[in-house]
């Protein structure tokens, strides 16, 4: 069993523009809670890295996100989930940190701390500096199209430097990797439909350029 790397809002939690500041706001996307608990009893350890600009902003503290990290894993507990740790970076993106995704440094921190495999290891999130945090650290990124994964997928897929694989959403990845099809090197011949039937994303992205990037979309499972 792989670990299982997850981003927080967009994935899990429906995204705000002005971020999740309190437990009030904050809303689990449908059947999130539930994918998770899947994984676990798969055997898959589950870590969550998050940007967190908000404290750096000030518009929420440490303590408040904390206060939002330890609601969370306890819903998510409720169905049979466990998450290991939640990481997340405090830091705005001009401080240059190194722990902000794109940069893979949350991953690093919680394969040393956790003692993770890394080996088929995944990242599911909903941005391309998710994807780019992926690749960085050389485990699989899964993009899914919830919060701003069809934006993210139109406007920036050309800034990943690699592969990756899209889903609909959490759940849907999750049974991806339980069929262990995000493992399967001919998974754009098992996974692969036009782009043009979901979104009509082929309005604002070239067919041919994205899947010459080998970028594989999901809509089967």
């Amino acid at each position: 069993m792989s670990t299982i790397f997850i981003d927080r809002d967009g994935v899990i939690n429906e995204n705000r523009s002005d971020y999740v500041k309190n437990w009030s706001e904050f809303r689990f996307l449908p059947d999130a809670c539930e994918a998770i608990g899947k994984l676990t009893q798969a055997g898959h350890r589950i870590v969550i890295c998050t940007n967190q600009a908000g404290i750096a902003r000030g518009s929420i503290s440490v303590e408040t996100v904390e206060d939002i990290h330890q609601r969370m894993l306890a819903d998510i507990a409720k169905v049979g989930g466990r998450v290991e740790k939640v990481y997340y970076c405090p830091h705005s993106k001009d401080e240059h940190c190194f722990c902000r995704k794109p940069h893979p440094g949350m991953l690093f921190r919680a394969r040393d701390e956790l003692g993770l495999d890394m080996r088929n290891a995944v990242f599911i999130g909903d941005s391309i500096t998710d994807v780019r945090a992926a690749l960085a650290a050389s485990i699989r990124p899964i993009l899914v199209l919830t919060g701003l994964g069809v934006e993210q997928l139109r406007d920036h897929y050309h800034e990943a430097n690699g592969p990756f694989l899209i889903t609909l959403n959490l759940k849907h990845a999750v049974e991806v990797i339980l069929q262990g099809l995000h493992l399967r090197s001919e998974a754009q011949h098992a996974l692969g439909y036009t782009y043009s039937s979901l979104f009509n994303i082929s309005r604002y992205i070239d067919t041919e350029t994205m899947l010459s990037r080998q970028l594989v979309l999901s809509t089967e499972l």
